[in-house]
């Protein structure tokens, strides 16, 4: 029995911010599935599984009319600052509301730096 080498087998490792990205790329300029998929040289059932395991983590919302928008987030001090400011009657800022897995929202304002809102997420979700 004889057998032939046609090519280099790869297994590729991809982190959840590269899923993300490439699920998310989906619709961006009318990109399909299809043209995502051949641009980052996978597969059109790879980014259905990602988007299917991003949805089960609450990372992808399951409601196609949410827009997910990167943000950078500095100054945890914000927080006190807000929370003072919406409860002495102050005009209500701009907020940002996320609905998480598990069916809970959060509104918070876009001043709120990433470390303080990744600890009100994990203790939302925990909860």
């Amino acid at each position: 029995m004889r057998g032939d080498i046609l090519g280099l087998e790869r297994r590729r490792r991809w982190s959840d911010e590269e899923k993300l990205e490439i699920v998310l790329s989906v619709g961006v300029d009318g990109a399909t599935v299809t043209q995502v998929a051949q641009r980052h040289d996978v597969t059109r059932q790879q980014i259905y599984a990602w988007r299917h395991q991003l949805k089960k983590k609450g990372v992808v919302s399951a409601s196609p009319e949410t827009l997910f928008l990167p943000v950078g987030l500095d100054r945890p001090t914000e927080l006190v600052m807000q929370t003072a400011a919406i409860c002495t009657g102050a005009p209500r800022p701009a907020q940002i509301e996320l609905q998480l897995a598990n069916g809970r929202c959060l509104r918070f304002d876009p001043a709120l730096d990433t470390v303080t809102l990744t600890h009100v997420i994990r203790a939302v979700e925990g909860a």
